[in-house]
């Protein structure tokens, strides 16, 4: 294979496979809890302008991958418009994250880490659990390198944005305030990418006829009050159990 076809993705015949809690996929998942315990170790007695350059590290790989990948797609042509759109703008929930990481290592506001680390551990869950990409082929190509390397980064950075204490996900009001202004945005660009821009069909997986609700295999009215109970539960479970923590701790 030539290192054209690789960085172009370019598949060999029947490369297509079921990679899924295979070797490589759970080899991914050992180096990503190696990696998760090193830096705890390493940097947690270090003070908090370490612990953030640690964060705005991975985010700097975060944002090696998002560039080399829109460059890659940028250099097949030229493109309209939309092609345009949908190569340089974050279109799926994991890529959304990726942005939301990169840009909290610049913000280095507590409630904004607690957002971009839920929503990035969300994510790489959900990818680990039930990979559709990168596990996919007999070859590892860019596309797969791709696949796999930013969400393991995601599943690091949101891990260890905790284990190095810079989140806080105490009741505040403020901060509850401004993460659900946050995911409400988030679910607004959704819209705006279906609708208006017609990017992406379903970047959070609430539409009709969606893997999720396939894999459930419910209606899609029961599917809705499945998805929003889910969310509800998650992002409320960090500041239970902080709130957990903080009593045992009193």
């Amino acid at each position: 294979m030539s290192f054209h076809d690789w960085l172009y993705s370019i598949y060999p015949a029947d490369s297509v496979i079921n990679g899924r809690w295979g070797s490589l996929h759970i080899l991914t998942l050992v180096a990503c809890l190696v990696i998760i315990l090193l830096i705890a170790f390493i940097f947690k007695n270090k003070n908090e302008k370490t612990k953030q350059n640690v964060i705005l590290v991975l985010a700097g790989f975060i944002l090696l991958f998002e560039l080399s990948r829109r460059a890659i797609n940028l250099s097949r042509g030229q493109l309209d418009t939309h092609g345009l759109l949908v190569t340089l703008l974050p279109r799926p929930w994991c890529a959304i994250s990726c942005w939301l990481m990169m840009v909290s290592s610049l913000v280095k506001k507590r409630w904004f880490y607690n957002f971009a680390s839920m929503n990035a551990l969300l994510n790489a869950i959900i990818f680990f659990a039930y990979p559709a990409v990168g596990f996919n082929h007999s070859v590892i190509l860019f596309e797969n390198l791709y696949s796999i390397t930013t969400h393991a980064l995601l599943l690091i950075s949101s891990i260890s944005l905790m284990t190095l204490g810079l989140t806080g996900f105490k009741i505040k009001k403020d901060f509850l305030l401004k993460e659900c202004i946050g995911l409400i945005l988030v679910f607004a660009y959704s819209f705006i990418e279906i609708f208006l821009l017609k990017i992406e069909k379903d970047p959070m997986y609430f539409m009709q006829n969606n893997d999720v609700q396939a894999f459930l295999g419910v209606e899609y009215n029961l599917y809705l009050v499945i998805y929003v109970a889910f969310l509800v539960f998650y992002f409320s479970l960090f500041h239970i159990v902080q709130l957990f923590i903080d009593k045992k701790k009193g």
